[in-house]
């Protein structure tokens, strides 16, 4: 999930602050998602993508 988030983050031409700021989490907890050192809840992801990004991502669990 991580890997996906920053790409979508670059791609949305945002940094992580302003990412953060837009859903009202700090700076170092994207870092952390994007890297793969912190669990996110589905809420929370969910959050990123929509309010966050803009954008709506179907997410398969294989």
């Amino acid at each position: 999930m991580g890997e996906l988030l920053k790409e979508e983050r670059l791609g949305a031409k945002l940094t992580q602050e302003e990412l953060a700021n837009k859903i009202g989490a700090k700076k170092s907890y994207i870092s952390r998602v994007e890297n793969g050192k912190s669990d996110i809840q589905l809420s929370t992801l969910f959050r990123l993508f929509e309010f966050g990004l803009g954008k709506r991502k179907n997410i398969s669990i294989e």
